[in-house]
């Protein structure tokens, strides 16, 4: 059942991916007074080389950022259990809080102030961009609390209930934390020896991993559009390297979800092959439209800085609540000091990295 739910999942944003090309094209043809914008114009053909090859560097990159956490199953030091894997995965969240806050936030407030927009009602009246960034944290929410509830209750039955109301007589049962909070629970929930999660503790993980995939997919294929619809090499060659750093630690954090679920071998392959996809199929999508592609018409704006906006508060709820703070709640960083800096340290690192990129992409 668990197993099943990556492909139930990955069915709507598939469908997003396909819905988004047609309405932003449909957006090119607005009657907007705002002209496209002024890139420099260079020879088509180099510009056209310089995006496929972006492309195949981004898509290794992403298959190798997503890949290396699920393959370390069999490499000790990047096991689940592992100590740097801890470390990597705050590194990796920490790039995916900076890509919420700094790229993909910023962006849509650009977006859904432009011009072309501001003058007409409602939208320079409202705060659109936080509303949406709003619905986007809030909507993630109530997903993950519906999908792990309703999930436990399918694994659990009703053994959860009736331990929970008995939870004053402990033996045989384990004491553990869950979610990311200072409450407990007590229930005969078995601990795997290999390690050390439990069944519920792998119910989280795989909610996390498949909302959080669809975060990254909607922004994913919007900023591999930007890029395949750019016309300019002096804005091509900085984004192509911002997005290979990007999606090779955005990659990580997936994976080391994806890792700590232990979902079958086809639906962990299906999830990283969607996920190493999406950027490429949006520069595709780009190439495919440059020639009938205007970023300024308000159809491509309202569509972007909507997206943009839900997107980076789906992932910034995901960084915070469901990979830092569960994480960093973990009873082995809490009880090794080393370990707890040493995530802290990589924690900034990554969120101070991705912040700097912001200066050239």
């Amino acid at each position: 059942m668990f197993q099943t739910m990556s492909q139930k999942t990955l069915k709507p944003l598939i469908l997003l991916s396909l819905v988004l090309l047609p309405t932003l094209v449909a957006g090119s043809n607005s009657n907007c007074t705002c002209d496209q914008s002024d890139e420099p114009s260079n020879n088509n053909k180099v510009i056209l080389r310089y995006k496929v090859v972006a492309l195949v560097i981004i898509l290794v990159s992403s298959a190798i950022g997503v890949c290396l956490p699920i393959l370390g199953k069999r490499i000790p030091a990047l096991s689940p259990e592992s100590n740097l894997f801890f470390l990597v995965k705050s590194f990796a969240a920490g790039v995916i809080l900076s890509t919420g806050f700094i790229h993909v936030l910023p962006d849509a407030f650009e977006s859904l102030t432009n011009p072309c927009l501001i003058k007409d009602n409602p939208w320079g009246k409202f705060p659109f961009t936080g509303l949406a960034a709003m619905v986007g944290s809030l909507g993630t929410l109530m997903i993950d609390a519906f999908a792990t509830g309703h999930y436990r209750k399918i694994h659990y039955g009703k053994n959860d209930t009736v331990e929970e109301e008995n939870e004053g007589d402990h033996n045989g049962h384990v004491h553990l934390h869950t979610h990311a909070t200072h409450g407990h629970a007590h229930g005969a929930i078995p601990v795997v020896p290999g390690d050390g999660l439990s069944e519920l503790d792998r119910i989280r993980y795989k909610v996390t991993s498949q909302v959080l995939e669809m975060g990254i997919v909607v922004h994913s294929v919007i900023i591999g559009i930007s890029l395949g619809t750019s016309q300019s090499i002096d804005t091509i060659k900085p984004l192509m390297a911002a997005l290979c750093f990007h999606q090779f630690f955005e990659g990580m954090g997936l994976g080391g979800c994806i890792a700590q679920a232990s979902f079958k071998s086809a639906s962990t392959l299906c999830m990283a092959m969607f996920f190493s996809l999406t950027t490429p199929v949006g520069i595709a999508i780009g190439i495919g439209i440059t020639n009938v592609y205007n970023e300024n018409s308000p159809t491509a704006l309202i569509v972007q800085g909507l997206l943009d906006a839900v997107a980076a508060g789906i992932l910034i709820y995901m960084a915070l609540v469901d990979l830092l703070a569960q994480d960093f709640m973990n009873p082995k960083v809490q009880s090794n000091k080393r370990l707890f800096l040493g995530a802290n340290i990589a924690l900034l690192l990554g969120a101070g990295f991705m912040a700097l990129l912001a200066i050239w992409a």
